[in-house]
Order: structure tokens, then sequence, then C-alpha cells
């Protein structure tokens, strides 16, 4: 006969089950720490130690040859006292002192001070001070380039180690700015164009991590001097650009209520007028916001819509001056003065995710793409408000880079592949050159393509055919990043890695 056993507690069964479903925890922990987790949480240990060996190398570089300049200063004074003539005024070689009320003679440089400035000359007009140039709409029109690059590629005019994060630069007087992720810090960093010589940092805590890496995604924009930057966390910072002293800061997510993005914030600001403007993507008219560029006071606030990775634009449609701004949902413009909505029209995407810049193709018209199959669309503007769409078709999805735009066509990576559409008609001319995913901007007939693997290319911008000109190595590992061009000087950065081409014709 079958005898019943006695059954075990109820307690001692549940905590067993408790205890495998925590060790199972632990060890799912274990092993995403020990494969990713330790990059994500304490950053790449090894690449920032790597930077900064660099940099402190750089520094003792620049001490030793300061050195070297104060000791050769002081042989040339000894020389010229030795061979000074006698101070006696009857000597037939004295030197005549100045007349009383005469101005005196510059005064010669303290014994261990350096000077890197050159003698006056003409001013410089700075033109790349924004993301993706003076536009923001990839197009470099400073000056000519050099198109007939060599066989073997460009030869960097220097190269080095950079901090994370998926920045552009910006460049002014000589300057180029962008900021990085250094250990647990949003690093503002400032370097000499010439050399790539770090001339200043500004930091402040900040480590926003996911899936596709480490840092901040916007790129700062210079304006009269100031730098303003935008960290992944939503701090907005104004900085002097020639010391990086902090003039303002706040935080745009806290500000207005706002949470932050599954990729971060990576929307640049954008300067107009007196007013520097954000998407900070709060709700309850906090989704769109202006503070006063030298205080940091709030101008205004527009609209309820959650943010996109799309940065703001200063354009002319339909006559009428505007910030044309992409959100999760939708594209509209809006009046620079006090943020009242001008027009609007419906843009929805998968999961609300719009990263590409729009391009204005026409008095009123603007082209705007997206990723996850989302394609392409040429919406009209009307000049009394309202817009329409032109088309929309499938021919062209840029995912997290962006278009530009050329004699009647425009250009971009639809899903990593180069491709060519008609802007009026949206008809797909050629499509041609797997360069995965990464970004484009146009200069001289040609497109500028970097790749997600860390190559350059130069592709001319003809609707007739692809026909890639060149193409090289440039940076090794992931390049997510805009290039920037100014002065005919190719920049170029990724997560790791930082370079200079010379393209100037």
């Amino acid at each position: 006969m079958f005898e019943p056993q006695e059954s075990e507690p109820w307690y001692r069964s549940s905590m067993l089950k408790v205890s495998a479903v925590v060790f199972v925890a632990l060890v799912a922990v274990a092993a995403l720490y020990l494969t990713v987790g330790r990059r994500y949480l304490f950053g790449n240990d090894a690449h920032y130690s790597e930077l900064e060996r660099h940099r402190a190398q750089q520094r003792q570089q620049d001490a030793a040859q300061g050195a070297q300049a104060a000791q050769a200063d002081a042989a040339t004074a000894a020389q010229q006292a030795a061979a000074a003539p006698s101070a006696d005024p009857s000597a037939p070689n004295a030197q005549q002192q100045p007349a009383p009320g005469a101005p005196a003679p510059p005064a010669a440089p303290q014994g261990g001070e350096t000077s890197h400035a050159a003698a006056p000359g003409p001013a410089t007009r700075n033109y790349w001070t924004d993301f993706r140039g003076p536009g923001r709409d990839g197009n470099y029109s400073e000056r000519a380039i050099k198109v007939n690059w060599p066989s073997g590629g460009l030869t960097p005019v220097w190269k080095q180690p950079v901090g994370g994060g998926f920045s552009s630069f910006v460049v002014a007087d000589g300057v180029a700015y962008t900021i990085e992720q250094r250990r647990r810090q949003e690093v503002v960093a400032a370097y000499r164009v010439s050399d790539g010589r770090e001339l200043w940092t500004a930091g402040w805590g900040g480590a926003f991590s996911d899936s596709t890496g480490d840092g901040p995604r916007a790129t700062p924009v210079w304006d009269a001097g100031r730098l303003y930057a935008l960290g992944a966390e939503g701090e907005l910072r104004c900085l002097d650009a020639k010391t990086g002293r902090s003039i303002w800061h706040k935080n745009i997510l806290a500000d207005n209520g706002a949470d932050n993005l599954s990729w971060g914030v990576a929307a640049s600001p954008l300067v107009v007028d007196d007013k520097v403007v954000v998407m900070a993507g709060g709700s309850g008219g906090k989704s769109i916001v202006a503070y006063n560029k030298m205080t940091g006071a709030p101008v205004w606030r527009s609209q309820d819509d959650r943010a996109s990775y799309t940065s703001p634009m200063l354009v002319t449609l339909a006559g009428k001056r505007q910030i044309l701004a992409v959100t999760a949902t939708r594209i509209l413009g809006l009046e620079p003065a006090d943020g009242k909505l001008i027009w609007s029209h419906p843009w929805p995407t998968s999961m609300g995710i719009n990263v590409s810049q729009p391009i204005v193709t026409g008095p009123n018209r603007v082209f705007i793409s997206a990723g996850y199959g989302k394609g392409a669309s040429l919406i009209e503007v009307a000049s009394g408000g309202g817009a329409r769409t032109v088309w929309e078709n499938i021919n062209l999805k840029t995912k997290f880079n962006s278009p530009v735009y050329h004699n009647g066509h425009v250009y971009g990576l639809d899903e990593g592949i180069l491709t060519c559409v008609n802007a009026e008609t949206g008809e797909r001319k050629w499509k041609g050159g797997r360069y995965g995913y990464g970004q484009v901007i146009l200069a001289n007939g040609h497109l500028i393509v970097t790749t997600d693997g860390g190559e350059i290319a130069l592709v001319k911008a003809d609707p007739s055919g692809f026909n890639e000109v060149a193409k090289f190595a440039a940076l090794e590992g992931k390049t997510w990043n805009v290039p920037a061009l100014a002065g005919g000087k190719l920049l170029v950065r990724n997560e790791t890695q930082m370079a200079c081409f010379d393209l100037s014709s």
C-alpha cells in the first residue's frame, strides 16, 4: 500500500527557489560585468590611461620647449648686453636716452615667458562654428578643396587619442572644440588645429552609457567667443572659448521636467540672435526651450512633444525666418523671438526615433528622412502657415546620419549604402558604395564620406552614377561622428582617436 511521505515545509521550498533565482541572477550580472559592464560602469581604463599618458607627454614637451626658448632668450640678451656701447654720453657710439615725455620702447619678454601668438594679421572669418557647418546642412563652401587624392590616401597632419563619445568638432580662431567622455566626466576640450595640441579642458561629473557606447552625443557651438556645450545627461554649459572658464550652466532636463532619451541627449544647441535654443522634451509647453545666451535665463518655452535626436536649425521657408525643429512625432517651424508655432507636419517614426537632419531644398520645401523602414519625404510649407506632403517613399532611409543637397539631388546613406535621390520627385537615381552607418558632407561638388569602420571616401556628387574617386583608412574602430571642415582642414574623430587632414587645394 502506498504510504504518503511527509511533505517538505512550504517555506523551505520557497527559500530554495528564491536562492536559485538569486544565484542565476548573480551569475548573469557577473557575466554581463565581465563582458561589457566594466566598460559602461568604469570606462575603458586602458584607453583612458593611454590618453592621459599622451596629454602628459605633450605638456612635458611644451614645458621643455618653453625652457629652451627661455634659455635662448637669456643667451641672446647676454650677447646684446656684452656688445652694447659704453654708457658714457661723450662716447662716440653711446645710445641716446629717450627725450622726456617720449613713449617708452616695447618691454622685452620676461625670462621664462613663451608665446605662440603670431604677428597681427587679417582677421579670420570663422566658418565651421556650428554642427555640420554654417547651415547645419553639411555643405562646405568656404574654399576649394583638393580632390585629386593620392592612391595611398592622405597623410594626417596629426593623429592622436581622444576621449569617448559621438560629438563632432566646431572650429574658430584656429582652435577646434569637441566634447568627450573621460572616465566619469564629460569634458569640453580645445585643440590647436595646426598641431592638435590640447589648449584647455573643462569638465563636470557625468557618465552616460548605453548599448551603442559611452559619452556625450551633441556637438558644441561657438558664438562670439563663447562655447555652448550640451552633455548626454542634459548639462548645458556656456564657456569662455579662450580659457574654458564656466560662465553659466543648467541642466535642461531637470529645468524642464523632462526624462532623458534612450540614447541620451544628442541635439546640439542652436544660437539664434540673443538666445540659445535646446530640445528639452518636457511636457506642459516645455519641449523646445530658449535661454538667454549671455545669462542662461529662460526666454521662452514651447510645445509639448517628446524630444528627438535631431538638432534644431535656423532657416528661411516661405519667406519667413524660423527655427526648424524635428520632434519624436513631427516637423515644425517656430518664431525665433517667442517660440510661437508657425506650422507643423506629422512625421511619426518607429519608437519616435528621429535623428537625421532635415534639408531645405527650395524657397518653401524641406526634405526629411528617417531609418527603421520609414523612408523620406519632401514637404512644402505654405506662406500663411501649414504644410503638405509633395512625395513620400522609402528610396532613402537615413538612420543616424544626415544627407546633403546638391544641384537638385539629395545624397545620403540608405541604411549604410550611398544613394542619390531626385529632390523634386523622390526618384532614386543610383545606389552604390557600402559605407555602413558613417556620415556625409559636401565640398567642391564631391561627397566626403566617413565609413563606420574609420575610412574616408571621396565620391563625386553626380546624379548620373556612383563614382568613388578615392578611399583610405583614417581611424581605427567604430566611427559614427560627423566630420568637420574648416580652412581646408578636415577633422575626424571617433570614440578613441582624432585626426586632421589637409584638403587645401
